[in-house]
């Protein structure tokens, strides 16, 4: 049975508000559709209009005014303000219309509301734990404003996307991704805690700016950061011990390190480096068994050797070892490009983690340009047959026409993944792919795109987004966690990720139809989160993160139970 503290649809809630408290109460009210009796059983007669409205009429009424915004921000703004209203009719607007809705609630309009944060700012939502206060963040994270947490998203700004440090504004993205763990994964939003760590910024102009809300101090940095993370972890640890702790949007310096340090310490994941590595996986698998292949043929190009990149090579190079080879063999097959060419064994600035995928010198020796060491990325196409190229640089326009031909003249499907974002950032448009490879070749990106018109074909373009993955994976910790007489996953572990990934892999349309977009339609996100969870909680169990269950059918009832989807349960006042 679902928890008693998770309210399911129709059911009956025991309510202690009353008036407008009631009605300002985003996560209670029901605005028009209060019944007669409940508006005068809660004190809200003459408080509403007297018509009473079902969530599909006030949907209909909100999408009208949705449609009526002149802009995608002022569309982001609004849906935002409904949040703060009522949250069941936001998250039922967002189903009914989530193709529309997910780029300006999430990628790519949350960028343009992060550099917007402190001009928009409405209403409070999450907390700011800044470095002033860094003695008291125990009391800070205690004054959480819900009494149970099951899920954290965090991040101090200082990567957003990619439009880089955003300070305090970065807020948005936590806000943004605890609204698709719940929208698609199905964590109730009361259970959610977005939070920023605000230990200033070094963008001049929200320094400048007379309304920014955050500290305005340049970024602390070295042992000073250090030790201010290392106090939030504690705290966590003190106050929410049980909670899933994702980190978000911290830059290449600070992303690893913090994963390394902690991981293994709370049940806590980096979602910009597993995430986003788990659904490229995903992808690339699907995307493998389309061409007719197997991923062990594969010769995988990265452009971007930061920690993204890095961690979509390490579930890769899992996946490979998987299918027979050997570590340096699935090494061998992994050529990362970054702003200074090719990582090869010769290079003195690698970090340890780039240092796994540097090639070694006596194999690319004769590739260099005559007096010159650096190895480009038209470079490494033209010396291999790459057969998979991802994007991972924020590099806009990167995949230029003469290297995607010269790639697509050795393969038959070459698998191209732009996936940096927002959608300028890209490293080439879907509709230039399809045109440089006569429609030969199988692609995702990151950020959203319209279907490619192709030769008479309409061809729908997949967002290669850490939407299908960190949902599901919170739905499966949940699950374990709130089910009756079950202990939680006590950690987040590779495994559990590449196990996403794979059944993601499965569930691919283009299995079926070639013509198909690689990855699942958005519509059907919610019942995938259900596979992906169950998936992710079973491996969880075979390595013994986590109890072993009685069954897998039982396992499956305690992830749907565990689902919240929005619609009004009945209200009972304490006091009746």
């Amino acid at each position: 049975m679902p928890p008693t503290d998770i309210p399911q649809p129709n059911v009956i809630r025991t309510v202690r508000l009353r008036g407008m408290d009631l009605l300002n109460n985003p996560a209670l009210n029901k605005g028009t559709a209060f019944t007669e009796d409940e508006r005068e059983r809660f004190g809200l007669i003459g408080l509403l209009p007297p018509v009473v409205e079902s969530l599909d009429d006030q949907c209909a009424r909100a999408y009208q005014a949705f449609s009526l915004k002149s802009n995608d921000l002022e569309r982001h703004i609004y849906l935002r303000q409904l949040q703060d209203t009522n949250e069941v009719l936001f998250y039922q607007l967002l189903l009914a219309h989530i193709d529309e809705m997910l780029p300006i609630v999430y990628t790519p309009v949350v960028a343009l509301g992060c550099q917007e944060f402190s001009h928009i700012y409405r209403r409070p939502r999450g907390l700011f734990i800044s470095y002033p206060l860094r003695r008291s963040i125990p009391a800070l994270l205690a004054n959480h404003p819900n009494p149970e947490v099951d899920v954290i998203v965090v991040t101090d700004g200082e990567r957003v996307l990619g439009i880089g440090d955003q300070g305090v504004g970065g807020l948005g993205i936590p806000i943004g991704k605890l609204s698709l763990y719940t929208l698609i994964g199905g964590i109730h939003p009361a259970r959610t805690l977005p939070i920023v760590l605000d230990v200033g910024t070094n963008n001049e102009e929200r320094l400048r700016d007379p309304e920014y809300l955050g500290w305005r101090h340049a970024r602390i940095t070295g042992a000073d950061y250090d030790s201010f993370i290392e106090a939030f972890v504690r705290a966590v640890q003190q106050v929410l011990p049980a909670t899933l702790l994702q980190w978000e949007d911290f830059s290449g310096v600070h992303a690893r390190p913090i994963l390394n340090r902690y991981r293994d310490q709370m049940l806590t994941f980096n979602d910009d480096i597993q995430g986003t590595a788990a659904v490229a996986l995903g992808a690339i698998l699907s995307a493998v068994r389309v061409a007719g292949s197997s991923l062990r043929n594969q010769e995988i190009i990265f452009l971007g050797a930061g920690s993204a990149s890095t961690g979509v090579a390490d579930y890769l190079r899992a996946a490979l070892v998987t299918e027979g080879l050997s570590e340096e063999e699935a090494r061998s097959r992994l050529w990362m490009v970054d702003r200074d060419g090719l990582l090869h064994s010769d290079r003195t600035d690698l970090t340890p983690e780039q240092r796994i995928y540097a090639q070694p010198l006596s194999r690319i020796s004769s590739w260099a340009h005559k007096g010159s060491a650096n190895i480009g990325l038209a470079d490494v196409i033209h010396n291999l047959r790459a057969t998979v190229l991802i994007g991972l640089s924020t590099s806009g326009s990167a995949f230029t026409e003469p290297v995607v031909r010269e790639m697509a003249a050795k393969v038959d499907r070459p698998i191209i993944l732009p996936l940096s974002n927002p959608t300028e950032h890209s490293e080439a448009r879907p509709q230039d792919l399809y045109r440089w490879t006569n429609g030969r070749a199988l692609v995702a990106a990151g950020s959203p795109f319209p279907p490619v018109h192709f030769e008479g074909r309409s061809i729908p373009i997949s967002q290669c987004n850490n939407i299908y993955i960190f949902p599901a994976i919170g739905l499966a910790v949940v699950a374990l966690r709130l089910s009756a007489g079950i202990a939680g996953a006590e950690r987040i572990t590779d495994a559990m990720m590449i196990a996403a990934a794979r059944t993601l892999a499965e569930h691919s349309p283009a299995l079926k139809d070639p013509s198909a977009p690689l990855l699942p339609a958005l519509e059907d996100l919610r019942g995938l989160a259900v596979e992906i969870a169950f998936a992710v909680a079973q491996e969880s169990a075979r390595s013994g993160m986590a109890p072993v269950l009685d069954s897998s059918s039982a396992l499956r009832s305690q992830i749907l139970a565990n689902q919240w989807t929005p619609a009004y349960p009945a209200y009972v006042a304490t006091w009746s």
